[in-house]
């Protein structure tokens, strides 16, 4: 479904910009220092396309904010109840402020928020959850005609003050009220919608209700950005949102990975050679399938129909490029020999 389109930072946010993939942060911002640079950096490298941080405070809105100037990757501010960690924050190059329907407070404190996004262009995200709705529509009995229901209650008061630079985002646990109130909510309004199921729980529960709200959203066009809540790393909720978007053929760049589970035939170690792999795969910007099997029996032929696949036979190790044998080396060479064959393509 067609929305405006709302700049973030140097990225886009609907129209006809690409789905983007937000994740996190996951711990306070005490300091700032080159380990907090590279591990934002990093989670860039592996897909994040928009990194949120919590900003409890003053002293988090100055780390927030001078980290901004040190990255490129869009930064939000996620602020609740204190106006003004949002006027701090804009005071830096931070590119999208988040903010939850009524708990800004007063209509003055609103406008002053709302001026300073006008002055500095930046964009507001009205996060709307269901477990921290404003009181009067806590108690409704349809959770999602509610959450649409904070939401425009937010637009009407931004849209009164000359605002129109919005996101929304409306998320519940429960995965079919989270589809029903983002369905509700695109048949009226034409503001780009940020999805997710909230608090979706540890790595495996989270992925499976993030999938199925995901699913059944994209295939109706709705959702422009998006995020998969995990009880888990952000490098975790990353590589599960770009495997749900290229198993829906919403994104085509990044490595896809086939790999084996593992069985009583296994010739080679396919958890342990993933397991040191990862990680530097899922940074590479490559739009290649590569396949890691475990033996003789599906290994050569899944290999074979990869870009390049990787496979093991008695005590050697076998590496395919597009269907031919490429090289035949010893198990210790496996990951040197992979990259270098991986890099050459």
């Amino acid at each position: 479904m067609q929305t405006k389109t709302v700049r973030v930072g140097g990225l886009s946010i609907g129209g006809d910009s690409p789905i983007t993939i937000q994740s996190m942060w996951k711990k306070p911002l005490t300091g700032l220092d080159q380990q907090l640079v590279a591990e934002v950096n990093g989670l860039a490298a592996i897909g994040c396309d928009i990194l949120r941080f919590a900003v409890p405070d003053m002293a988090s809105a100055a780390v927030l904010g001078e980290l901004a100037t040190r990255v490129s990757i869009p930064l939000v501010a996620d602020i609740h109840f204190d106006h003004k960690l949002a006027l701090r924050c804009m005071d830096f190059p931070v590119a999208k402020i988040r903010i939850n329907p009524g708990n800004i407070g007063a209509k003055w404190k609103v406008e002053e928020l709302v001026r300073k996004a006008l002055d500095k262009n930046v964009p507001i995200r009205v996060g709307v959850n269901h477990g921290s709705l404003p009181r009067h529509l806590a108690r409704e009995n349809d959770p999602a005609a509610a959450m649409v229901k904070a939401a425009e209650e937010e637009i009407e008061t931004l849209e009164s003050l000359g605002f129109g630079n919005i996101v929304i985002s409306l998320k519940s646990s429960d995965t079919q009220s989270t589809v029903d109130a983002n369905r509700l909510f695109a048949r009226s309004f034409n503001y780009p919608l940020h999805i997710g199921v909230t608090e979706a729980g540890p790595l495996i529960p989270g992925i499976v209700r993030s999938t199925l709200a995901f699913s059944s959203l994209l295939a109706e066009g709705i959702g422009n950005t998006l995020r998969v809540s995990l009880s888990d790393t952000p490098d975790a909720e990353l590589i599960s949102a770009r495997e749900i978007l290229s198993a829906l053929g919403l994104r085509k760049k990044g490595i896809r990975l086939v790999s084996c589970p593992r069985c009583g035939r296994s010739g080679f170690d396919v958890h342990g050679f993933l397991s040191k792999t990862m990680g530097r795969l899922m940074t590479l910007d490559k739009n290649l399938t590569v396949a890691v099997m475990g033996c003789v029996v599906n290994g050569p032929g899944e290999a074979r129909h990869a870009d390049i696949g990787i496979t093991g036979a008695g005590n050697k190790v076998m590496i395919f490029k597009r269907g031919e044998l490429a090289r035949t080396i010893a198990e210790e060479e496996a990951i040197e020999v992979f990259f270098a064959e991986l890099a050459a393509m």
